[in-house]
């Protein structure tokens, strides 16, 4: 895979965004969390924020991801995030750091389709499975390191250096995708086949509908965006409610949090070297329900932890959460782009963080209230009991719910 010197600069570019987008995350929560004292369900509007711009411009960046340019669009997209970001350096409170995070998300909207189109234009089709995890290496591996350098920069410097960090690595991805050429980054042979038509393409409108024509006609697709939604439902009642819950069980200790994700990244990469190792297999209904079901158990047990918890058991907890996660993600984004047409990639990762972006506004909203009321430790332990539950029943109706993927041996 990394022999693929397109595929190589691309990826070195998507490190270099993610590690900065950790450092930058970070460095918010702890800012609202911990030196604003923001409510929980403050903390809730933050993912509220960056849902609401995927909702308006999910479908439709994907369809621009399957039409434009998509070089061009990731080098513009990064610009614009490091302008974004940048300014969040001035905003001196909540009212003016929601407003900048939800057109930095808009940004993020267009972004994310394209380098998934990309991605599925220049990966020959045997190495799906390896440039997916790879992906996902990129993702869950810059959970280590952000956090961790983020946590020692917090340590000695403000929020404010590591968003400036971020804004400069946004600087750094859009040079290294200037040393990619277009006609590089072109549909690959093998591809080629299935977009020979792309010179008359047909209206933004009609593409739109195609996009939308596939996933409803196509029963795993369709299956495996709903399972996605749902355990996205489940999970983001409680996914942005670390912050409360870690002020419960170490108020004294801050970087906590930070070992936590870091701790959760060291999960996922493990599971991702493994399944990167493989060169296929499509036993959609044990990967994607066993996923949910690490990512319940380590939630029900960070919320049967007693405050003063020991960095021990928080430690395993987040292994087990990121483990779980890496199984999920990799087998989400393999599926999404083996049973997809290469034309049609972008379109469908579009209407999936459309439908994401819709369970966001919702979700963080009840659980910040749920989480005001009873109290952060029994809605990690409730919300993890059913998060594994719905991996449990994914694992044990595979068959039935992806018959054509479940029907081939791993």
């Amino acid at each position: 895979m990394l022999a693929n010197a397109v595929f190589r600069k691309i990826y070195a570019a998507y490190a270099a965004a993610a590690i900065g987008d950790w450092f930058d995350m970070l460095a918010i929560q702890v800012l609202v969390g911990y030196r604003w004292q923001a409510s929980p369900l403050m903390l809730s509007l933050i993912p509220v924020s960056l849902a609401v711009p995927g909702i308006v411009l999910g479908s439709l960046a994907g369809v621009a991801a399957d039409r434009l340019d998509r070089l061009k669009l990731m080098r513009l997209c990064d610009l614009l995030t490091a302008a974004i970001t940048a300014a969040l350096l001035f905003a001196p409170g909540m009212l003016w750091l929601l407003p900048l995070l939800a057109l930095r998300s808009a940004v993020s909207a267009l972004n994310v389709p394209a380098q998934q189109s990309l991605n599925r234009s220049i990966v020959r089709e045997d190495q799906l499975l390896q440039a997916a995890s790879l992906n996902g290496l990129v993702t869950q591996g810059s959970k280590i390191a952000g956090p961790l350098l983020g946590g020692a920069a917090l340590a000695i410097l403000s929020p404010a250096w590591c968003i400036g960090l971020n804004a400069l690595l946004r600087l750094f991805s859009f040079g290294l995708l200037l040393t990619v050429r277009s006609r590089d980054a072109a549909r690959s042979p093998e591809t080629v086949s299935e977009s020979a038509a792309e010179e008359s393409k047909p209206s933004f409108r009609m593409m739109w509908k195609e996009g939308w024509g596939l996933i409803w006609s196509s029963r795993l697709l369709r299956n495996t965006l709903l399972f996605g939604l749902l355990g996205a439902l489940t999970i983001q009642m409680v996914d942005y409610q670390f912050t409360s819950l870690f002020r419960m069980l170490a108020p004294d200790r801050a970087y906590l949090l930070g070992w936590m994700i870091a701790a959760a990244g060291a999960g996922a990469v493990m599971i991702m070297l493994l399944l990167n190792r493989i060169s296929g297999g499509r036993r959609y209904g044990l990967r994607l329900g066993g996923g949910y079901v690490l990512i319940g158990a380590a939630f029900g047990g960070l919320g049967l932890l007693q405050p003063g918890a020991g960095t021990l058991p928080v430690l395993l907890l987040g292994l087990m959460m990121g483990a779980g996660n890496g199984l999920f993600f990799v087998s989400f984004s393999y599926c999404l782009q083996k049973e997809t047409p290469p034309s049609m990639t972008g379109r469908v990762f579009g209407i999936q963080s459309m439908m994401l972006s819709a369970v966001m506004v919702v979700a963080p909203l009840l659980g910040g209230v749920l989480v005001g009321v009873e109290g952060p430790r029994a809605v990690f332990a409730a919300f993890g009991l059913a998060i594994g539950l719905l991996g449990g029943t994914g694992m044990a109706l595979g068959r039935r719910i992806w018959p054509e993927g479940d029907a081939e041996e791993i």
